[in-house]
């Protein structure tokens, strides 16, 4: 990465509040597949930079809705950065934004995109796994999260029932409902410091593929020298989201792309302030 939401599924579009089919945001139940593909999964230092990371105002789950962001066009890869706007991507060159944040979208053909994001959190590896896998709470800290429901439950994996709803302009709303398939990896020890991930899949839903995976790296202090991001701390921790997504066949996925990148980066923003407020409270103890 809440179970892992789906994105708005662009299946019910209404000028009345549809039943509850919100968009399921990105961060809930990964699908698993065997193209399912790891983010970052590197055991050397990383190479990106971090800042002081700024509180997301949306992280509350209300009617607040989140504008569109540009959809840009079908021609290139592209990546969002800190004001969502479009650049290329630069595979050598994957540095966060102001605010710890990392998005890029690539276009599979088919009407299909791979969306990579990840985020800087200031918290441990297990800090942030607790958060993702308390399935049931992600509708409390995902906005347009309605429903995010535990069906069936088994060691290190788990089917999730989620719903998502987002206002739009003009009375409309988008909603969205799936059934996700998620499954716990065991924890990796890397030379830098260890990782986790699960990955997930949509097996009943509005998209005729989503799946993909969350990873959280937490590399250790001293393993990268010369990075001044990592000064005064004893690790840092990141969380990335891949989800490969292909919608209905009567939607054009360009059309989506912009709004599921917006949509991803309030999720995990939310997630990272989940994370400091866990901190917060440990440590008022």
């Amino acid at each position: 990465m809440r179970a892992y939401p789906i994105p708005l599924s662009l299946t019910a579009v209404s000028t009345v509040a549809l039943a509850p089919f919100p968009t399921i945001r990105f961060l809930l139940n990964p699908p698993i597949s065997d193209k399912t593909t790891s983010l970052f999964l590197s055991t050397s230092c990383p190479r990106f930079l971090f800042s002081k990371f700024r509180p997301n105002p949306f992280c509350s789950n209300s009617d607040a809705t989140s504008s569109d962001t540009n959809e840009g066009d079908d021609d290139d890869d592209v990546c969002f950065d800190d004001d969502d706007g479009f650049v290329l991507s630069d595979e050598k060159t994957q540095t966060l934004s102001e605010d710890g944040f990392f998005i890029e979208i690539k276009k599979l053909g088919g009407n299909s995109r791979t969306i990579r994001s990840k985020i800087g959190i200031e918290a441990s590896l297990d800090t942030v796994w607790n958060i993702l896998t308390d399935y049931e709470k992600l509708a409390d800290i995902i906005p347009g999260l309605a429903v995010s429901k535990v069906v069936e439950k088994k060691d290190k994996f788990a089917r999730l029932y989620q719903i998502g709803q987002q206002n739009l302009p003009l009375g409309l709303k988008f909603n969205a409902k799936g059934v996700l398939d998620c499954y716990e990896k065991d924890l990796e020890i890397l030379p830098s410091g260890k990782k986790r991930e699960i990955q997930f899949k949509m097996v009943e839903g509005d998209f005729t593929r989503f799946e993909g995976t969350w990873l959280i790296e937490q590399f250790n202090k001293g393993k990268c020298k010369g990075n001044e991001a990592f000064a005064g701390q004893e690790f840092q921790t990141t969380l990335s989201y891949l989800v490969d997504v292909k919608p209905k066949m009567w939607l054009p996925v360009r059309l989506v792309e912009g709004r599921l990148s917006s949509e991803i980066k309030t999720n995990l923003s939310c997630i990272r302030e989940e994370a400091k407020r866990v901190i917060s409270a440990l440590n008022s103890l």
